[in-house]
């Protein structure tokens, strides 16, 4: 979904640098259906609630400075080969999978603090909330290991190397690329040498933004338009899978298409191009000039659809059938018929929606409609 202002502006996205007369409306692409699973009757296994007793796990070190608590504050895993990093408050804590059988013991420990406590009480903050969160951790290349904090509501990022887990260089701003408290959501990811993020931009959490960062001379920081609900309203950042030319994020939000009925949830994925260079000085300087999203739509087909709209959780691409898909587990609104889904998409299916029609909303009291072919530019 693009706003665009009704002027002149030069196209940079992926393919093509043209310019074209945009007329003022918001783009929103049609929704995206899941491909049937066929039914498995069978649970491939089956474990009872007191087998679970039976398998290692971790919940921290009662002797290491009250971590035994960090249960609670666990804010990210990611396994690099046969490695297990686990991000909490204050620490990340690195498992060897294959040493861990009978006890998960971390091999070794990153400890990082915040040195901004006594500002962060002073703004009436709760001493729970006035500690360093881990909420990125994510591979930069095969030698470095990029994370960042909320720092007491300060975020700050640094770079770590891998074999050793020393800091190399200076800490790094966070803002833009990690959230300021623990609740708040965010993903990230790096691709072609730039950090792709998603969070939110300051504590009130009032400004959400997808933003590209961190790749130094060639391509410029880009984000989505600020406090406009027609790009993001009130997102929950679940995950960001780089794939072609794009990078891909998956969320939820309210629905500015139905907002008559109330705050309805939708679940979304977002594209964003690799190659975008932004807007001119004139319309969207240094915003997003490729920016699409379509609904994901995991429903129980029949003559009335049961739609499961919440995405809670996604995988990274797959590959079924020989084609690259994505699985999610979805739920219902939390104000319908508690259940859950499991739902898969294709990614040339996501691509073929994005290649499709736009919705448009012709002012601001009417209903979303689809936009004439005649209207839509081209190239796109």
């Amino acid at each position: 979904m693009m706003a665009f202002e009704a002027k002149q502006m030069t196209d940079r996205t992926c393919c093509h640098s043209v310019v074209m007369t945009m007329v003022s409306f918001a783009w929103l692409l049609p929704l995206i259906t899941a491909t049937p699973f066929p039914r498995d009757l069978q649970p491939i296994s089956l474990v009872g609630l007191e087998d679970t007793l039976l398998y290692p796990s971790f919940q921290g070190l009662m002797s290491h400075n009250h971590s035994g608590r960090l249960g609670l504050d666990y804010q990210r895993m990611i396994r690099i080969q046969q490695m297990l990093y686990i991000a909490a408050r204050d620490h990340v804590f690195v498992v060897n999978l294959t040493a861990s059988v009978d006890r998960i013991i971390p091999q070794q420990i990153v400890t990082w603090r915040s040195t901004d406590v006594s500002k962060c009480t002073v703004r009436g903050r709760n001493s729970d909330e006035c500690y360093n969160y881990i909420k990125v951790l994510v591979p930069r290349n095969d030698e470095t290991l990029f994370a960042c904090g909320t720092n007491a509501l300060n975020p700050a990022c640094r770079n770590y190397r891998l074999s050793s887990l020393e800091q190399v260089g200076q800490d790094l701003l966070g803002q833009a690329r990690c959230p300021f408290e623990s609740r708040q959501s965010n993903v990230g990811v790096f691709a072609g040498g730039h950090f792709y993020s998603a969070t939110v931009t300051d504590f009130q959490a009032s400004d959400a933004v997808i933003y590209r960062s961190l790749g130094g001379e060639g391509r410029p920081v880009l984000r989505t338009v600020k406090y406009d609900s027609k790009w993001l309203r009130e997102p929950n950042f679940l995950h960001a899978v780089e794939y072609g030319n794009y990078v891909y994020f998956f969320f939820s939000e309210i629905a500015v298409e139905h907002s008559a009925a109330g705050k309805v949830v939708y679940s979304r994925v977002a594209r964003v191009c690799k190659n975008d260079r932004g807007g001119s000085t004139r319309v969207l300087d240094r915003y997003w000039t490729s920016f699409l999203k379509a609904r994901l739509n995991c429903s129980v087909p029949g003559e009335t659809f049961f739609y499961f709209d919440v995405l809670q959780s996604l995988t990274n691409v797959l590959q079924i059938n020989q084609r690259p898909a994505v699985v999610g587990v979805f739920t219902t609104q939390i104000n319908s018929i508690p259940g859950s889904a499991v739902c898969g998409f294709y990614l040339d299916d996501i691509e073929r929606v994005f290649n499709g029609k736009f919705k448009e909303q012709k002012n601001s009291d009417s209903m979303w409609t689809s936009v004439p072919e005649e209207h839509v530019p081209k190239p796109r």
